[in-house]
């Protein structure tokens, strides 16, 4: 997958809708979901538990077929599985058996790529995440933090244009969110790749993204896109910015509204 120029669109969502079929009838996930991400563009989705905010990320990853509407990631229409992208979930499902870079490591064992310059490939991931040190230990010698930044390494080992990210810090306690909040925004500084992301956090939604999509309760709606207009580099002290609390103050009203 080759990252596309500005001008055109990393991902486009055409009247994409997903409904799931059951023995009880009928249940509408998503309808009628329209838009595009650019290219290094860092978006939010956020709303409601039920809204579809994991179905969209599914059907963008080539995991879940929408029922109706299109979905274009670098201009080629989602059919099957995209392999040339990264995806990081809320828990960070590493083998406990396996040193931390070799959890990093196994993408591109998987897909029978590995080779000599692969290893200190890996090894750069995790002093990019702050792991420097670490590449031999187990998964239960660390911190969910420190394990969901495994997670983060071995999504990026085999350079995505494009990351998705599912409730990546949802399970951790507030002081280690913010430190991967933090984090995640040097690293996206750095590397520059295309996010989509997914939360229920308001707060982390206006600290990370350019722009934020508000989906509505069930079925899931486009209720509002947010350009987030605030400085970067940005640090959790933008937080105390009264234009960042405004736009809190927006998305909840948005969400509350929607409910």
């Amino acid at each position: 997958m080759d990252t596309p120029s500005d001008e055109a669109s990393m991902i486009e969502y055409q009247k994409v809708g997903k409904t799931y079929r059951s023995r009880r009838g009928e249940i509408v996930a998503l309808t009628d979901i329209s838009f595009d991400i650019r290219p290094r563009e860092f978006v939010t989705v956020i709303g409601q538990s039920g809204c579809g905010k994991s179905t969209l990320l599914k059907m963008t990853a080539g995991v879940v077929k929408p029922t109706s509407g299109t979905i274009k990631v670098a201009g080629h229409r989602i059919q099957e599985p995209v392999s040339e992208l990264g995806m990081v979930f809320q828990t960070p499902i590493l083998l406990e058996w396996r040193t931390v870079i070799d959890n990093v490591l196994l993408p591109l064992e998987i897909m029978k790529v590995k080779d000599r310059a692969s290893v200190a490939k890996a090894q750069e991931l995790l002093e990019l995440v702050g792991l420097a040190g670490f590449e031999n230990s187990y998964p239960s010698e660390l911190s969910g933090g420190m394990q969901q930044r495994v997670s983060i390494s071995r999504a990026l080992i085999i350079d995505p244009p494009l990351l998705l990210m599912d409730e990546p810090f949802g399970a951790l306690d507030a002081l280690t969110r913010d430190e991967m909040s933090a984090e995640l925004l040097r690293v996206w500084n750095q590397t520059q790749k295309t996010i989509l992301f997914v939360t229920h956090s308001i707060d982390e939604a206006v600290l990370l993204s350019d722009r934020v999509v508000v989906l509505t309760p069930r079925p899931g709606r486009i209720g509002l896109i947010v350009d987030i207009n605030l400085p970067r580099p940005r640090t959790i002290d933008v937080r105390y910015d009264p234009e960042f609390i405004e736009y809190t103050h927006l998305l909840r009203n948005t969400i509350l509204g929607e409910s």
